[in-house]
């Protein structure tokens, strides 16, 4: 066994995006592919030389080779120890989890967390840093500079080493331990988290739950959390094998791709919640019966909330969410007198209000919330969060239910009624030109009306980090109409093929109709106004979106 030295030649298109670098499987299997950009990162965050690193991933297709070749190539770059998930299995928020707790240079994380997988689908690789959050634009841009200029790369010749077994590995002077990818994470809610108030909850005769974790990551996390700690009844956890290809589903908590779930809680009248994860586990989907919670919605009660929760009962610093995100929880902070942070689309944005201590909850509208606990949005928290949530209040009430806590919310905050619309896999070169001609025209929309909706202003939306003042441009462009209704554009970065358009549609109500729960009709002279507004029919061809939450 000995270092190489192999060969090779740049790739383009190696540019990680707001989550690392997606593609088709094919791609990574071409000879040098993800060798190349594993070594970039190598490159990028060096000397790496003596450093302690976190490997794992999401089980889909592709998983355990790509964590063998790394294994190899981490060894030949002098890293002293690996941490690897056992059978490659590592949920995004237990790598960022033992990436805090074990003080380590980072972790190398393999996902491409809500879209599918299998031999034809799609792959992802990121590096998150010490703080166990995904590598900031800086790091970013390095990797990616890196893989433009990239010569050769440095692995190992010998065998592959057995994953599926606890224990130690020596290679070279690596160590490699392999170890249960659960245990450290399922210990970190427990201390957070009234786990024997919870227990209460899901041993009454009237509560009953269903949890998918859709064959993804989250399934054995789940089980061991809900089933085995908390005492829910076996099977409360469905889908809870990880698999390559995650079932032939595709992994996207949604109310599109977990229909078996909603149709489950919504058909079941003794059903009170139920929820869903995505392939690597850090968003979630949360419902009660024949009750969708938005998550723009769960951010804001979770942070009216924060009291009475055992780790959050001291009080909390502030609150952060992505610009597309509903402003409901602004709502929350200005009663709270604490600073709400807006921020563009992607977790790392968060990175620095927390470990700034200036917020302790975050939440994107694309099913993602989390708190200072780690570096990640984190699917199976949310979760634990609404039960201990119900378990207390149900304390005082034993009739309460999610819709019950949702409504009371709305009463004494008002509701941000929001919509987000998917336009998936459209041309791209359509899509630029789309947006290309909304920038030019931002600043003659103001005061013109669309399907009778006057246009307060317009913006293409930047920012300006607080703690170390980087500026962020070009985020996505934002509407704001008459009746504190606003209309956001945005092309996605989470896609593999073609472009995605995200049309983002809230409207503020102080006194909402509690019979009214339809965002869509709600909503509808909005949906218009923003077809009017962007020519999206006539730039994408499109009638209708593929995807609405």
């Amino acid at each position: 066994m000995h270092k190489i030295e192999i060969q090779t030649v740049p790739f383009t298109g190696q540019k990680p995006g707001t989550s690392g670098l997606r593609k088709k499987v094919t791609e990574f299997q071409q000879t040098h592919y993800l060798e190349n950009f594993v070594q970039a990162i190598f490159n990028a965050i060096g000397p790496t030389q003596g450093e302690t690193l976190i490997i794992g991933g999401d089980g889909r297709y592709y998983n355990s080779k790509a964590i063998q070749i790394i294994i190899k190539m981490a060894a030949a770059n002098g890293f002293a120890k690996l941490l690897i998930g056992q059978d490659g299995i590592l949920s995004t928020p237990a790598a960022s989890c033992l990436i805090r707790k074990y003080k380590t240079f980072g972790g190398v994380i393999l996902s491409a967390s809500h879209n599918p997988g299998g031999p034809t689908e799609d792959f992802g690789i990121k590096f998150n840093g010490d703080n166990g959050g995904p590598a900031t634009e800086s790091v970013t841009d390095k990797i990616y500079s890196q893989t433009l200029k990239l010569n050769h790369y440095f692995t190992l010749d010998r065998q592959d080493i057995n994953l599926s077994e606890l224990g130690t590995h020596k290679i070279l002077d690596t160590e490699v331990e392999v170890i249960d990818p659960v245990t450290d994470y399922a210990d970190m809610m427990m201390g957070i988290f009234d786990f024997d108030k919870i227990k209460s909850l899901l041993e009454r005769d009237d509560f009953k739950l269903s949890i998918d974790a859709m064959h993804a990551v989250n399934g054995p996390y789940a089980t061991e959390i809900i089933e085995h700690r908390l005492g829910a009844c076996k099977g409360s956890v469905i889908n809870a094998i990880p698999l390559t290809d995650f079932g032939g589903g595709h992994p996207d908590p949604n109310l599109v791709h977990a229909h078996e779930l909603v149709s489950l809680i919504n058909e079941d009248q003794s059903m009170n919640f139920a929820a869903a994860f995505d392939g690597d586990g850090d968003r979630n989907l949360l419902l009660g019966h024949n009750f969708y919670i938005n998550p723009c919605d769960s951010l804001a009660v979770i942070t009216a909330n924060a009291h009475l929760i055992p780790g959050y009962a001291s009080g909390i610093s502030g609150v952060a969410r992505s610009m597309p995100t509903s402003r409901a929880v602004d709502r929350v902070a200005s009663v709270m007198n604490i600073h709400c942070y807006e921020t563009p689309t992607g977790w790392k944005f968060f990175g620095n209000l927390l470990d700034a201590k200036k917020i302790t909850f975050c939440g994107e509208e694309s099913f993602g919330t989390g708190s200072s606990h780690i570096r990640e949005k984190d699917g199976l928290w949310a979760v634990l969060f609404w039960l201990n949530l119900i378990a207390e209040k149900s304390s005082q009430d034993s009739n309460t239910s999610v819709k019950k806590i949702v409504e009371e919310h709305w009463r004494q905050f008002g509701r941000d009624y929001f919509t987000r619309h998917d336009y998936e896999s459209i041309d791209s070169s359509n899509a630029q030109n789309m947006f290309s001609e909304l920038k030019e025209k931002l600043n003659e929309l103001e005061g013109r009306k669309f399907n009778g909706l006057n246009v307060i202003s317009a913006d293409n939306f930047q920012y300006c980090d607080p703690v170390d003042g980087s500026v962020t441009k070009d985020q996505g462009v934002r509407i704001f109409l008459e009746n504190d209704s606003r209309i956001v554009y945005r092309l996605s970065g989470t896609g593999t093929a073609g472009a995605t358009l995200r049309l983002y549609i809230d409207q503020y109500d102080d006194n909402p109709d509690m019979e009214d729960n339809d965002p869509q009709k709600v909503l509808s002279k909005l949906i218009i106004a923003a077809d009017e507004i962007a020519g999206i029919r006539e730039f994408t061809g499109r009638k209708s979106p593929d995807v609405i939450t």
